[in-house]
């Protein structure tokens, strides 16, 4: 409903205004009736109004000083109508000056406000969507900005972009993934759940933080499906009086909230200016490798968990070296006997978690290594995603002498998946079964078991090709099929939804109109998509 003001010194005339049309029907509504100009300014000092129809001749303050008095001072830009007498002409010509929209002549004659209110309707309503979509291209450029950060190709206009809509100059600042820590859990999820959980990391990060501006839920191509990124600046935190660690405590029991599946922070290091963005970035990226090797807390930090301190700290080289070549080598029994060297020569000096984190850092590292040795077309994210999926076994204890064997043993099929190049037979047979059997429960993990190639490495190559995810691409064969059975049969939404492998009648209509920008019913009544 727009709001309405309306002043005049004389009650009769107030009266009568407010019931001459009926305001309600045309989607108005009169929030305040003032008796002189002076109480209209003081109400325009707290409050907002749409439409304002002022009589001229006022004591303490009559219409054209009010108009020039909220116009000058910047108070309201309110749509303005003066009423007016024959006599009153030329001071009415004198509002038009102040941007008064037009002026009702004594006695109101109703047929002329309706006409009146529907201009003015109309006027609202496109200032309305001018402002929505001046504030969409905002965002819209601010999330490409963002996203050119956190690649870090970025310009100035993007500096200036993204510091704008944060209202900073300079500030240090980290980049926070919130993750979900139960694995399991997560294997044995469809999209609408996975996509569920993120929903819920969102909305309770909006609640805590609440500028949503500091939230990314799906800007960026490697925040995975449960998955946020969130922007902590320094300055933020200073104004609340807090120590960053007591504020991430909180942030995470926040997040946790009504959240069964667990979910972790993972804090990339402190860069100095948003403009860094991407070295923090990276930093988190690479704790979800780490952390499957390390002891499991609430928050976890890239200085603690990677830059561990030597001092006092002995790195194993020789024997994790050995390890990195059996792993190269896809010697199995080498790797085993590798893994128990190692674990044993960190028991005798004394294991603690500092020496661990170290040791396991020089593999990883090493191990990112190689596998680009192996590929270079092969992205380093795609490496630590790599990883980061498969440092997490619940079978073992993290950390432990057969947990990191089995992610030794694990990495080796890997590398020969990436000396072997297979994404030029096993794609074709991918896309097959896609396209002949995208109505059933398809995973990229139950595909890649079925034509023996790791799941992760087989995501990279899809990537590659499809320049989508595999998730994404399926989803496409989906909507494309369901737009077919809605202009071709009868069939009802809720059962075209099924037909193309959607169990929720209410996902299927969130995806059908993110990809095709219209609901399934408008689609179909409208024969398509309109030009």
């Amino acid at each position: 409903m727009f709001r309405v003001m309306l002043v005049d010194d004389e009650p009769m005339i107030l009266r009568g205004m407010s019931v001459i049309v009926d305001w309600k029907d045309m989607g108005f509504e009169i929030v305040k009736s003032a008796a002189n100009g002076a109480q209209a300014y003081e109400y325009l000092k707290e409050n907002e109004v749409d439409l304002i129809i002022a009589d001229i001749k006022m004591p303490e303050m009559n219409g054209l000083e009010l108009i020039k008095k909220i116009r000058e001072e910047g108070i309201s830009d309110a749509y303005y109508v003066i009423l007016s007498g024959y006599n009153d002409f030329e001071y009415a010509r004198k509002a038009i000056r102040y941007k008064c929209m037009d002026y009702l002549l004594k006695p109101i004659d109703s047929e002329k406000l309706i006409e009146l209110l529907f201009q003015v309707a109309d006027s609202l309503r496109n200032r309305l969507q001018m402002s929505k979509d001046r504030e969409e291209i905002r965002n819209v450029y601010y999330k490409q900005s963002l996203t050119a950060l956190l690649c870090g190709k970025y310009d100035e206009e993007n500096i200036k972009s993204v510091k704008k809509e944060l209202n900073i100059d300079k500030s240090k600042c980290r980049f926070i993934l919130a993750s979900v820590d139960n694995t399991v859990l997560l294997d044995d999820m469809d999209d609408k759940e996975t996509n569920d959980i993120k929903e819920k990391l969102y909305n309770n990060a909006i609640k805590y933080i609440g500028n949503a501006n500091l939230i990314i839920k799906d800007t960026f191509d490697y925040i995975d499906e449960h998955e946020i990124g969130i922007i902590l600046l320094d300055e933020m935190i200073k104004n609340l009086d807090k120590t960053e660690t007591g504020y991430l405590k909180e942030l995470s029991e926040a997040l946790n909230y009504d959240l069964k599946e667990g979910a972790v922070l993972l804090a990339g290091k402190q860069v100095e200016d948003i403009s860094k963005l991407s070295r923090s970035y990276t930093n988190a990226c690479m704790l979800r490798s780490f952390r499957g090797f390390s002891i499991e807390r609430q928050v976890y930090y890239y200085e603690d968990e990677v830059s561990v301190s030597h001092n006092n700290l002995i790195l194993f080289k020789q024997g994790l070296d050995e390890l990195i070549t059996a792993i190269e080598q896809n010697d199995i029994s080498r790797i085993n006997k590798s893994v128990d060297v190692l674990y044993t020569e960190m028991e005798r000096n004394g294991l603690n978690q500092n020496m661990q984190s170290m040791n396991i850092s020089y593999l990883l590292f090493s191990l990112i290594h190689l596998a680009v040795e192996q590929d270079e077309s092969v992205d380093q994210e795609e490496i630590l995603h790599y990883i980061s999926e498969n440092s997490f076994d619940t079978t073992f204890t993290r950390g432990g002498r057969l947990h990191l064997k089995r992610f030794a043993l694990s990495y080796a099929e890997y590398l020969i998946q990436l000396r072997k190049n297979v994404s030029r037979g096993i794609l074709s047979d991918i896309e097959w079964e896609i396209k002949n059997n995208y109505d059933k429960n398809l995973t990229l993990r139950d595909l890649s078991a079925k034509y023996y190639v790791n799941s992760s490495y087989l995501g990279q190559i899809f990537k590659k090709k499809y320049n989508q995810s595999f998730k994404d691409y399926l989803c496409s064969v989906r909507i494309d099929e369901a737009a077919k059975q809605l202009l071709t049969t009868d069939e009802k939404i809720a059962n075209i939804a099924e037909n193309v492998g959607y169990r929720d009648p209410d996902y299927f209509l969130i995806k059908f109109t993110q990809v095709m920008g219209i609901s399934p019913a408008k689609y179909r009544k409208n024969g398509g998509i309109p030009t």
